[in-house]
């Protein structure tokens, strides 16, 4: 086959194969999205690579999984530029209390039970990346146990009718200000005291031009606004790699300075609806081709179910603690089970940890397996706590 027909099977494969086994099982329990993370996965090197090399070699050759790399940057510029721009931190600022202990112990606990069992990892070979310390790998592996993903969230909260309700409000409100420590963390972790000069530049740039450009969209026409806050986008994530850090910190920060209602909600929803649809399966299986099980497959699985363990149980003790510092009721371990959602603000991050030599492919096998756990997990659970006493928790 010609370059192009080898692409146009690979993209073929990409949509077709995770959309059909979506509609013949998983529709009622997932969303699509969990069913293309999951296709990504087991079309990587470590599954579909491992069972016919020969045939995942002929459709997923240099060539196309440089296009599909290509493809994939652009994928996830642009959606952590709308997870930005999504992020709403009036309503977490005016309920400050409520929400700072409940995103602090649903925070807290997992990243220091996540920081403590990836210690523990990294002192077996194959875990630190090449360019990475031992504690930046532990802790950015205790970080991607107490990552909360923002938009599956959204979507699992619109499927369960919760979205609009005060309790989805809430949960709403407690990932968001963890999602804001999310790329604390990570700016802490990619610390580079080589490159320090050219980060502290990046952090000048972002504080003395975000005022101006805050001032200057809203007072463009309707139809000149996307244009500017792409350039805006583009040329952040440009600076913030240059600088050391990453790309998608940078793209994630241009949308933050923005507000969505400037670009009007309704649309920016729908943006982020059809992305997910149209361009972010390349990421999920651009993500899928990057694992790897250099220190065995049995070994990675193990590391996956203890770092699912610590993740959801970190998660569940720190929200079952703030429901007792705030007299919480029956909802706490709705609440518990909607947060500990990972899917893809947790791949992503893992990616980004992975581009910098901060964990091994190993290491992100053993949390994408995690993170994919976590988000199966999710649905059925809350849908039975749910059918318990809908009316008491909403």
């Amino acid at each position: 086959m010609t370059h192009n027909e080898t692409l146009l099977a690979a993209l073929f494969i990409i949509f077709a194969l995770p959309w059909g086994v979506w509609r013949l099982w998983g529709k009622v329990t997932l969303p699509l999205v969990v069913v293309q993370i999951v296709g990504g996965v087991l079309l990587g090197p470590g599954i579909f690579g491992a069972l016919a090399p020969e045939a995942h070699g002929a459709i997923f050759t240099p060539q196309v999984i440089g296009a599909l790399n290509a493809l994939a940057l652009w994928a996830v510029t642009i959606f952590v530029f709308i997870a930005g721009l999504e992020l709403d931190m009036s309503e977490a600022l005016a309920n400050r209390r409520d929400t700072g202990v409940a995103a602090g112990f649903a925070l807290g606990v997992p990243l220091m039970l996540g920081t403590v069992a990836g210690w523990v990892l990294v002192h077996s070979p194959g875990w630190v990346g090449a360019a990475g310390h031992p504690w930046q790998t532990a802790l950015g592996i205790g970080m991607a146990c107490a990552v909360t993903a923002l938009p599956i969230l959204i979507l699992f909260l619109d499927q369960l009718d919760l979205l609009r309700r005060p309790l989805g409000q809430r949960v709403l409100r407690y990932a968001s200000l963890d999602d804001v420590a999310i790329w604390a963390v990570l700016a802490v972790i990619l610390m580079d005291w080589g490159q320090v000069s050219r980060q502290l530049g990046f952090m000048l740039l972002l504080l003395t031009l975000s005022p101006l450009v805050r001032r200057l969209v809203p007072r463009l026409r309707a139809g000149d606004r996307w244009p500017v806050a792409l350039i805006w986008m583009i040329a952040l994530a440009l600076v913030a790699d240059w600088a050391g850090l990453h790309f998608m910190v940078g793209a994630f920060l241009a949308g933050a300075v923005l507000e969505a209602r400037w670009f009007d909600v309704t649309r920016v929803d729908r943006l982020r609806e059809a992305w997910l649809l149209v361009m972010m399966p390349i990421f999920f299986l651009s993500t899928g081709l990057r694992t790897g099980f250099e220190s065995g497959g049995w070994v990675v699985l193990a590391a996956a179910a203890l770092l699912l363990v610590v993740s959801v149980g970190g998660k569940l003790l720190g929200v079952w603690a703030a429901g007792r510092v705030l007299g919480w009721g029956p909802e706490t371990w709705v609440i518990g089970w909607l947060l500990q959602t990972k899917a893809l603000i947790m791949i992503i991050f893992a990616n980004i940890l992975l581009d910098k030599g901060v964990i091994s492919a190993t290491a992100f096998t053993a949390l994408l397996l995690m993170a994919v756990g976590s988000t199966v997990l999710t649905m059925p659970v809350v849908t039975r706590l749910l059918s318990q006493d809908r009316d008491g928790m909403t």
